[in-house]
């Protein structure tokens, strides 16, 4: 006797999504079963395609389904509608862009523009469409990072973005010649970051990573204020000041009403490599944790000192594409894929009524 449907979804009922704690059938993951004779199809539609449990997911349902008598053969199609803010107007800041991700930090030099770059690259290796800001009006570092260099074409008053790895980059590095020193007031740098926003031709993106400039002056206070930001990752290491700096910037997004996604601890310890299972904590030891357990937001993980970090960026190679298979590769990707699991279960979570936010001072 051939098998139905409500046994198919009988038999993928136990998957459970791990952020929603719900069965994927009764989330309305699962769709399009077809069944011919003993050959089961179906899709499980997933809420964001950078989902780092789909391949778990995949092998898990065919498992499930072909432990059905007659059944001899199981297809799943695994696809995607990422859920973010509803398509914007024409007229408005990235209307086809769906999850804007802010990375941010309160000072300079603990790596926030590498881990924007692996962030935006991990996000779409993960099957995502990704593009990147380097929003650092003062010191960008994107073209180096990513190594990419030129100018932008424009078509139809449309910037186009550069692409490389798959992403689409845009940066004010592109527009000024190696060394040169931007000097430019505030109301030039919100122009500036305006027109980064409005007038680049992203396309449609599942999500823009903005590597924003160190601390709380004018070109971070346009962003938060300005752009659509779903949320913001805040890179720090684990050395007093810049906790004490981190906790500026986390204060900064709460006075914009924008949710922070956790906190990164980057540079946290050293393994030599003729010694594996021992780390060297340099600056400190637990300093990210215990600041977000404090201020109750994520704490997103760890990210060791790796040499061939820098090495990779000073030839334009990412270290998710200079060497993919490393620790600290794949702890970055473990922040991604908390980042898109928490933006998931944002996007899908009730409405709520925006605060009335008004911006008084300075955040510190």
């Amino acid at each position: 006797m051939p098998v139905t449907e409500p046994q198919v979804l009988d038999a993928l009922r136990p998957i459970v999504d791990p952020d929603f704690q719900k069965s994927i059938v009764e989330l309305g993951f699962v769709k399009n079963v077809a069944i011919e004779g003993g050959r089961v199809r179906f899709d499980i539609e997933l809420t964001t395609p950078a989902c780092p449990v789909k391949a778990e997911f995949e092998k898990a349902a065919r498992e499930r389904v072909l432990q059905l008598d007659d059944v001899t053969e199981v297809d799943v199609n695994m696809t995607a509608q990422t859920r973010g803010r509803p398509a914007a107007p024409e007229g408005e800041l990235l209307p086809h862009v769906k999850h804007t991700i802010a990375v941010a930090s309160g000072k300079g030099g603990v790596g926030k523009s590498t881990v924007s770059t692996n962030l935006a690259l991990a996000l779409h290796q993960m099957g995502g469409k990704v593009g990147l800001l380097d929003a650092d009006v003062y010191g960008p570092s994107l073209p180096l990072l990513m190594g990419v260099s030129g100018r932008p074409e424009t078509t139809e008053k449309r910037i186009l973005p550069l692409e490389k790895y798959g992403l689409k980059l845009m940066s004010m590095g592109f527009f000024v010649d190696e060394g040169s020193p931007v000097i430019w007031r505030g109301p030039m740098v919100h122009g500036l970051i305006t027109q980064f926003l409005r007038d680049v031709d992203w396309g449609e993106l599942d999500y823009l990573v903005i590597d924003l400039p160190p601390g709380t002056g004018d070109a971070a206070l346009t962003l938060t204020q300005s752009a659509p930001l779903s949320g913001a990752v805040i890179v720090t290491t684990a050395n007093d000041l810049s906790l004490i700096d981190a906790r500026k910037g986390l204060a900064m997004f709460e006075k914009v009403n924008v949710p922070v996604l956790g906190i990164v601890e980057n540079m946290s310890y050293f393994t030599p490599p003729e010694l594996p299972d021992k780390k060297y904590y340099l600056f400190g030891e637990g300093g990210g944790r215990r600041t977000a357990e404090e201020i109750g937001v994520d704490f997103l993980g760890e990210l060791p000192i790796d040499p061939r970090v820098v090495e990779g960026g000073d030839i334009g190679k990412p270290i998710l594409e200079f060497d993919p298979d490393c620790d600290v590769a794949n702890r970055l990707r473990d922040v991604a894929g908390s980042v898109v699991r928490k933006l998931a279960v944002m996007a899908s979570a009730p409405p709520v009524a925006d605060a009335n936010i008004t911006w008084v001072g300075d955040p510190s």
